[in-house]
């Protein structure tokens, strides 16, 4: 069974950075396709970035010039890296697992963890 744990989350003010860390661990066959995600209470969940195999990687047109994703493969860690972070960021963020590494879209994934919650003060 695949577990993924989320750290990293805080509060920060606007224009400050934060790094958010994903831990995989248990059973699995894929870290080749994982991913953030976000939430806000009464919104849908929106992906943010995923990384594929070879470590292509995609992001929301709203944070693609703000937001670096990277991952360890050694480490099974997946990383998001924000830099001038708006209000508008503050979400709970959600790492994400596509469990037959399928990475052409957000609806790929399938495996979650718990979030980390992100808050940006003006």
């Amino acid at each position: 069974q695949v577990q993924l744990v989320e750290s990293g989350g805080g509060s920060v003010q606007a224009g400050r950075s934060l790094r958010l860390s994903c831990s995989a661990s248990g059973y699995y066959t894929r870290f080749d396709c994982m991913g953030w995600f976000r939430q806000v209470p009464g919104k849908e969940r929106e992906g943010v970035a995923r990384i594929n195999r070879v470590g292509v990687a995609t992001y929301a047109e709203s944070v693609e010039d703000r937001f670096t994703v990277s991952k360890d493969n050694n480490q099974n860690t997946l990383y998001l890296q924000m830099y001038s972070l708006k209000p508008e960021d503050t979400a709970m963020y959600y790492c994400a697992s596509s469990h037959n590494g399928a990475c052409y879209a957000w609806s790929v994934f399938d495996i979650w963890g718990q979030g980390t919650q992100v808050t940006v003060s003006s």
